[in-house]
């Protein structure tokens, strides 16, 4: 089986429950200020961050792997 899969799962299921005990003590108040589903700015903006901080990373990376494969190639020579 894939662990990653089954770790998913796994999370998915403890958060469920752990959302499904906080709701059932929660006040009718409470639910009603519950987030819709909406993508807040915070949120947004990290993504963007992530996004921005994997670009810089590939493109380091990227510039090294390609300064290695311009190098000449030494041809190797019998002892």
């Amino acid at each position: 089986m894939n662990i990653e899969l089954m770790l998913s799962a796994l999370t998915h299921v403890i958060y469920g429950r752990l959302r499904r005990l906080s709701t059932d003590t929660a006040s009718p108040q409470m639910e009603e200020r519950r987030d819709s589903g909406a993508v807040s700015l915070e949120q947004g903006l990290w993504f963007v961050a992530a996004g921005v901080a994997v670009a810089v990373i590939a493109s380091v990376l990227w510039g090294k792997i390609k300064t290695e494969a311009e190098k000449p190639i030494q041809a190797p020579t019998a002892p």
